[in-house]
């Protein structure tokens, strides 16, 4: 079932539609979707569709030969072209009076083994983009790899392409497309455990409570995903032990660099490199106070939810699952399942805000959104703010996110006006967002003030 990236598709149609040469780039982690989205598109169109192993030049130069001269002639052929350049050359003079597609996916995997493909590419593009119809598509999956070499100023393809697209997990609102059965709430669990990667959703069985869907997927030593976190970093990177400490790290609660660098036993210089990788990875984020630009500041935290949902509570109960015991190890999550869906619920209102934003519908046109944290200078004590966003200097919006069983009472509105005074901007409006709904105190006071908004859960799902 294909769901979602109707701007992806829209955006490459348009490409394809010019009927001059086009070169797009579409790159993303592992398991985001994106030769499924290469394969809806090319459904119906005259395409090339060559997928690289890690293998040596001449299997690939065979396996992508194959692809060409069958989609050439329709026989079946065992011929291998001498060379990538005559194979690519080939396909550019087959292309100069038809519209067809190439594509290349996991790219990286033959561009390693064939060290000269890029300027190659280079080469042919400039020798024949002036007359030809060829649309290429050079898609990867090592996101260091297609930054460093297609995207890079100094890479030899720099400047020949004519779009890229990285490709990101699901929204929230996305997965409930997907998720049909669920109800709300559950929908919120199942993306706060799985997050919104295609390959993990489909992973998700609807006919199964949440309980049973955890049992199943983290629980169980012979799931897909229960070794996936560590057999992906061996995939990514060269040494997974260090990634794998790092992660470890920021789950359990360090979230600064010389936290994380005291807990792993590295010098913060050394742990700073293995950051940024895990940051072009999407495996993890950095987050300074909203409206601060003070690099002192930064905090690390893991942005990927099946990372973050398996590093909170898989490796601390390895021993008892590897035993068989996933109803002892459940009993030890379960109670930790509310405050751990926390910071998922503060993401899915972020993203709410900004599809408002988007649809013209929201009361204040800001710019960013961030989560805000700091000293009071009055009362010396730290405060936070779980969501902000300021259209100008005069113009500010202000959140909190509550996902409790209880519903949200009259404090903490008060609390959330209490702590945007710290702010100077004149016009401010206040969103609560609940889980289970308000208390009527609370309901009132919005009312009367008039720049308040109260957003139950259930009320966000379309």
């Amino acid at each position: 079932m294909f769901i979602g990236r109707e701007k992806e598709l829209n955006q490459l149609d348009k490409l394809f539609k010019s009927d001059k040469f086009e070169f797009a780039v579409i790159y993303g982690r592992r398991r985001v979707g994106k030769t499924e989205l290469i394969n809806k598109f090319i459904e119906g169109k005259d395409s090339i569709f060559f997928t690289g192993v890690e293998t040596n030049e001449k299997q690939n130069l065979e396996n992508f030969s194959k692809s060409i001269l069958e989609f050439g002639t329709g026989i079946e052929t065992n011929t291998t072209f001498a060379s990538f350049q005559d194979a690519i050359e080939y396909v550019f003079k087959f292309s100069e009076n038809k519209r067809i597609i190439l594509c290349i996916d996991e790219y990286p995997y033959v561009a390693r083994a064939s060290k000269s493909l890029a300027s190659t590419l280079q080469l042919l593009i400039d020798k024949y983009k002036d007359n030809s119809k060829l649309m290429l598509i050079l898609c990867g999956s090592s996101m260091s790899y297609m930054e460093d070499h297609v995207l890079a100023y100094k890479a030899p393809l720099y400047g020949r392409r004519t779009a890229q697209f990285r490709i990101l997990p699901f929204e929230f609102s996305e997965v409930c497309a997907y998720l049909k059965n669920f109800n709300a709430e559950d929908k919120a669990l199942a993306y706060g455990i799985v997050g919104g990667t295609p390959q993990y959703l489909l992973q998700i069985n609807e006919n199964l409570s949440i309980e049973d869907n955890i049992r199943n997927l983290y629980l169980n030593p012979s799931s897909a995903i229960y070794e996936e976190p560590v057999n992906l970093l061996k995939q990514e990177v060269r040494e997974p032990a260090i990634y794998n400490a790092i992660i470890t790290a920021i789950a359990s609660g360090a979230s600064k660099v010389s936290e994380i660098s005291n807990k792993v036993g590295e010098e913060t210089s050394v742990c700073s490199t293995y950051i940024k990788n895990l940051l072009s990875l999407g495996i993890i984020k950095k987050e300074t106070p909203y409206g601060e630009k003070s690099e002192r500041k930064t905090i690390y935290s893991i942005e990927d939810n099946m990372f973050r949902f398996w590093y909170r509570f898989v490796p601390s109960n390895i021993s008892i699952i590897s035993r068989g015991a996933a109803d002892l190890a459940y009993s030890r999550i379960e109670p930790r399942l509310s405050d751990y869906m926390g910071a998922v619920f503060e993401e899915i209102c972020k993203q709410y805000l900004w599809d408002l934003l988007l649809n013209g519908n929201s009361p204040v046109e800001f710019t960013s959104l961030g989560r805000w944290w700091g000293s009071n200078s009055k009362t010396k004590q730290q405060e936070e703010i779980d969501i902000m966003g300021c259209a100008d200097k005069d113009t500010a919006l202000f959140g909190e996110c509550k996902w409790t069983n209880e519903k949200v009472d009259l404090g903490i509105l008060e609390k959330l006006i209490y702590r945007s005074e710290l702010f100077n901007y004149q016009n401010k409006h206040y969103y609560i967002f609940a889980k289970n709904g308000f208390t009527t105190a609370c309901t009132d006071k919005a009312n009367a003030m008039g720049n308040v908004t109260l957003v139950k859960f259930a009320d966000m799902i379309k």
